[in-house]
Order: C-alpha cells, then sequence, then structure tokens
C-alpha cells in the first residue's frame, strides 16, 4: 500500500447550513480542511447572507486558512402551487396541471389538478412529454392542452404536496437564465465580495454570457461556475465549458432529466471536456447522502467518492450532508481520507492532460513533465491573474503540488478551486529571482519544503529587457 500523501488534490466544498454556520462549527469544518463554502440561494434571505459571509471571513482569518465563497443563485424553475393537503395520485388517474386558477374542471367533470408558477408551460411543452414531480418521485404524460391546462395521465403513483419541483425531460423551456431573485441575491454577494457565482440550469453558453455582462457592469472579479443540470446542457457542453470559469455536475437533476444509466457517463464527459479546456470541474450531490443520518458512508457511496478523485475532478461537494446532517465534521473528514488514499495510488497510467496550442502552455507543460519525472518534487509559481495556477493545474501533475504564490487575498481565495494547488499570498517583487527566494523563504517558514527538495520553478524571467516565460530546476539549500 502506497504512503498518505502529505496534501490532498482533490478540493472539498461544503454547504453551509444550520448544522455549520456557527463560528465553532465553521472553524472545525475549515480545520478539517474544506476549501471553499457554498451558500445555497434557493431559500437564503439578505440578512444571513451578509452575516454568515462576514462570520466566514471572521473565521478564516483566525484559523489562517482562507477559503473561496461560492453563491449557488436559484436559476429558474417551475414548480407546483398551495395545497391545503397533500393529493395521492393513483396510477391511471387524470390529473391537471394549471396555469389559471379553477381550469381543472372539464364537461362538469371535477378533474383534480394544482396550479404552476408558469404560465407559458402549456406552450413549451408537447401532447407524449413526460413529467416529473418532487425530484421524479411522481411521473406523468401529457395527453392534451389548453391555454389554461396541461392534462396528464399519472403514471407512478404517490403524494404530492404544495411547492414540488417539476422537472420536463427533453422539453426546452423558455424561462430567463438569469432571474431577477438571483440578480438582487448577486448584488449581495458581489457587495460582501464573494469569489464565485454559481449559475443554475445553464443551458447554453448565452446564459453564460449574460451574467458575465452583469459581472463586468460592477466591476466583479467573481467567477462563473456553470451548473449542468438538464439535457440541453449536455448537448452544448463543449460551449459552455468553454463560456464559464468552472463547471459544476449537478446530479441531482441531472439525474432526474436524463436516464439515470446515463449519469456516469454524461459524469465523465463533462470532467474530460473541463480538463480539455482547462477549466476546473466539480463533482456535486449525493456523495455521502446516508452521512445526513448516518455516522459512516455506504461501501457505495465510498466508490463514488473514490471515482470523481480517479477522474480528476477538482472539487468534490457536500449538500445536505453539511447544511441539516447529524456528521458535517465527520463527512469533510471522509472525503478527505478517502482522497488522499485515492491520490497515493500509482498515477502513471492515468495521466490524461490536457492539451493545448498556446506558447504559454507548451512551456507550463514542460513543468508538468518534469514534475512527474522527478520524484518527490514540488512545482513553484507565481501569478497575478490565476493563468499559471488554472493551466498547471488542467495538465494534472500525478504526485507535485502547485505551490503558487499570489498577491492577491480574492486570487488566493479563488485558487483554492483548483485542483493541486496549494496558494500563499506574498507581495512580487520587481526582479522575478528576487520573487523566487522571498518564495522560498516563504514556503520553509510554512514548513512546505525543506533543504534538498526539488524545485520545478514556472515564472518568467528577465532577457534582454523583456519577460520570458521558463522553467527552472532548484534545489533547496
Amino acid at each position: 500500500m502506497s504512503a498518505a500523501l502529505p496534501f490532498r488534490r482533490t478540493k472539498i466544498i461544503f454547504t453551509l447550513g444550520p448544522a455549520t454556520e456557527s463560528e465553532e462549527m465553521l472553524e472545525k469544518m475549515l480545520r478539517a480542511g474544506a476549501d471553499v463554502v457554498r451558500l445555497n440561494m434557493a431559500h437564503a434571505s439578505h440578512d444571513w447572507t451578509r452575516d454568515v459571509i462576514r462570520r466566514i471571513r471572521t473565521v478564516s482569518a483566525r484559523v489562517g486558512r482562507e477559503v473561496a465563497i461560492m453563491m449557488d443563485i436559484k436559476g429558474p424553475e417551475i414548480r407546483t402551487g398551495d395545497l391545503a393537503t397533500p393529493i395521492e395520485l393513483k396510477a391511471g388517474e387524470i390529473f391537471d396541471f394549471t396555469v389559471k386558477p379553477g381550469a381543472g374542471r372539464d364537461g362538469g367533470e371535477e378533474i383534480r389538478s394544482v396550479d404552476v408558477n408558469y404560465q407559458n408551460l402549456v406552450n413549451d411543452i408537447s401532447v407524449g412529454s413526460i413529467v416529473l414531480v418532487d425530484n421524479g418521485l411522481l411521473r406523468l404524460e401529457v395527453l392534451a392542452k389548453s391555454d389554461a391546462h396541461i392534462r396528464c395521465r399519472v403514471l407512478i403513483a404517490g403524494q404530492l404536496s404544495s411547492r414540488r419541483h417539476i422537472n420536463l425531460p427533453g422539453v426546452k423551456v423558455n424561462l430567463p437564465a438569469f432571474t431577477e431573485k438571483d440578480r438582487a441575491d448577486t448584488l449581495v454577494g458581489l457587495e460582501e465580495g464573494i469569489d464565485f457565482v454559481a449559475l443554475s440550469f445553464v443551458r447554453e453558453a448565452k446564459d453564460v454570457a449574460e451574467l458575465r455582462l452583469f459581472l463586468a457592469e460592477r466591476k466583479s472579479t467573481a467567477r462563473i461556475i456553470a451548473k449542468i443540470e438538464d439535457q440541453s446542457a449536455i448537448t452544448n457542453l463543449d460551449e459552455i465549458v468553454a463560456a464559464c470559469d468552472g463547471l459544476m455536475v449537478a446530479r441531482g437533476d441531472l439525474g432526474i432529466e436524463c436516464p439515470f444509466e446515463d449519469l456516469p457517463v454524461i459524469q465523465r464527459r463533462a470532467v474530460r471536456a473541463c480538463i480539455a479546456q482547462g477549466r476546473p470541474v466539480i463533482v456535486a450531490t449525493h456523495m455521502l447522502e446516508s452521512m445526513i443520518v448516518q455516522p459512516v458512508p455506504t461501501r457505495a457511496e465510498i466508490t463514488d467518492v473514490a471515482n470523481a478523485v480517479y477522474e480528476f475532478a477538482d472539487c468534490v461537494m457536500l449538500s445536505g450532508e453539511t447544511t441539516v446532517g447529524k456528521y458535517p465534521v465527520e463527512c469533510v473528514q471522509m472525503l478527505d481520507k478517502i482522497a488522499r488514499r485515492i491520490e497515493a495510488e500509482d498515477d502513471a497510467d492515468r495521466r490524461t492532460p490536457a492539451v493545448f496550442t498556446a506558447e504559454r502552455m507548451k512551456v507550463l507543460h514542460s513543468a508538468v513533465v518534469l514534475a512527474n519525472e522527478i520524484p518527490h518534487s514540488k512545482i513553484l509559481t507565481f501569478t497575478r491573474h490565476g493563468f499559471m495556477a488554472n493551466g498547471l493545474a488542467a495538465l494534472r501533475p500525478v504526485r507535485a503540488p502547485i505551490l503558487t504564490i499570489t498577491p492577491s487575498i480574492g486570487l488566493q481565495r479563488q485558487l483554492r478551486l483548483l485542483r493541486a494547488v496549494e496558494p500563499y499570498l506574498m507581495p512580487l517583487a520587481t526582479d522575478p529571482d528576487a520573487t523566487i527566494e522571498n518564495a522560498i523563504q516563504l514556503l520553509r517558514r510554512a514548513g512546505r519544503i525543506a533543504p534538498g527538495d526539488k524545485l520545478i520553478v514556472a515564472t518568467d524571467i528577465l532577457s534582454l529587457d523583456r519577460l520570458v516565460d521558463s522553467v527552472q530546476l532548484r534545489t533547496v539549500t
């Protein structure tokens, strides 16, 4: 068995909630190894959002671990309306989804119904389409439609209660990608200095472009994580990856919108597409779902997490496990333990580096090749905007950590998302050699390097009055 690595390359994201929002629990989560805190804005108030962002920053400073904050905005969704009491739907029953109150009556016959919050539903959907309600627990087929309702037959029976989420597999819904609620929530996040905005239900590249324009108009440096959650996103995967700053494989809705057996294929395809284009990728939802109520995961969950690590995902993410779960700290510790063990395996046959044509990327590729060939080496790089660190992370060095120096605390936080990147905050000197020496001293004080260590330094050097990208091999003295 291989020895455990001294660092973890796969990053951990956890979702903040009642189980983890106190200062005491936040400190425990950060000390356990969390890298990014996710705020789910589906049910969050603005006052709560401001309070917890400031609390995260306070705890990060106290612990000495600057973590990133990701605001996950709600996005467009279709939900059922309020019901006085839950409805028990029976297989074969005729049932209406109405966009006009009282439209469930037809020729005097009483047809049970529920309102929906999207009036244009009748125009988007076709006869024969499938309607899934409450995470797919209820399944109905569209028999007919009018300007007031869609009439369905219940295929899979179950209980329908108020405000249940509706999925329409294969149906292109003409809802805005970036809603008014999203705009208001994002503005609060930008005022408080969030690092990432996760855009829900991205269907095509122009959805990302709309949010990017919104951020640019407000001079925000927040980066965009595109969440793929339906079949349209899979069809447009490559263009979405190109448009965003990172991708989240949101397996909850994706597993409802697509056949179950396709989900592992989609996950692998998405991870590979991100690696090929140099974008970080997050695997999310149901990673350790059973640990919401029990202290250890199932064997299947362990294997699921391991597969994400084997696939070279940048991050794995926790949701309900850390919002309402009984064992949030243990969940982070479990992800940490699984990732370290899988990463300790021999990766020589699993190298799937990105392919880039830019000259600067060829220099970074040389650095990664050296790191893969020299045992126990480490990569040292410097960045003001993230290009060097992002490029090196995309090339997936097999063993070496990417020790990254940046003068920007905001960028330091954002670099937490990238696989194998360990970000450190330090001013950059005008002389590249002085910057390298200062970084070596910083890393020695931090205990990350010691005399005799091999450093592959990817940086720029001054040559004939101009900066030239270079790769240097140094031995720490």
